[in-house]
């Protein structure tokens, strides 16, 4: 099977909305609550950060678990790394993520002021300013044949559909309209060119888009 760029669990609005406006190392969503857009996910039996038993086991969970299948490495842009812009102050920054952060894969963090790679137990940051494609190519080496989730943020998705290079796309759209912020879209029928579209509903409240190619 050819190696995938995916897009998975991906969250916004009911507007488009991506996250905030304000982004800040205390509110990483800057003034939106986070809380619609995510906790259907949190409520799942296999959410990442779960630590007691239960949790949901029906559409939602199962489109959380298929997240983390198959995937060899991650793509990200800066902004979802953590909130700086410009060059770095210094290299204390790790990610919001604490000391052990879930993707346990090599990632990618596309910005335009490098640094030098790092690890967090079994997860190795590369830091490059290079284009979608090329940063592409190198984690498709990285992910050794398996999948290639890119994970957001909105500016990066969008540059990576801009390129063409994107197979499949999981939008979870969230029952909240957030106004202001970074949009992924207007309306998701602006990719139908491209490709085919399956909307699923969750008892949880959320829409489930599925993207994948024509």
């Amino acid at each position: 099977m050819p190696q995938l760029l995916r897009v998975q669990c991906f969250n916004v609005s009911r507007d488009g909305f991506g996250t905030g406006e304000g982004q800040s190392l205390e509110r990483p969503f800057g003034h939106a609550d986070p809380t619609p857009l995510f906790s259907w996910r949190a409520a799942t039996a296999s959410f990442v950060y779960r630590t007691e038993p239960g949790g949901t086991r029906g559409l939602d969970d199962y489109l959380t678990r298929d997240a983390e299948c198959n995937i060899g490495a991650e793509i990200m842009g800066r902004n979802k790394f953590g909130p700086q812009r410009g060059p770095w102050e210094n290299h204390d920054w790790q990610g919001w993520w604490g000391d052990n952060p879930p993707f346990h894969t090599p990632v990618f963090v596309l910005t335009h002021h490098v640094r030098p790679s790092f690890s967090l137990s079994d997860t190795t940051f590369h830091f490059r300013d290079v284009s979608p494609a090329e940063a592409l190519a190198e984690a498709k080496q990285a992910a050794d044949g398996r999948d290639v989730r890119l994970g957001g943020g909105v500016a990066t998705i969008r540059e990576f559909l801009e390129a063409d290079l994107v197979d499949t796309m999981h939008i979870a759209v969230a029952p909240v309209d957030l106004d202001r912020g970074e949009r992924l879209w207007d309306s998701p029928d602006e990719l139908l060119d491209r490709f085919h579209l399956e909307s699923v509903p969750s008892p949880s409240g959320i829409t489930h888009l599925l993207f994948w190619r024509r």
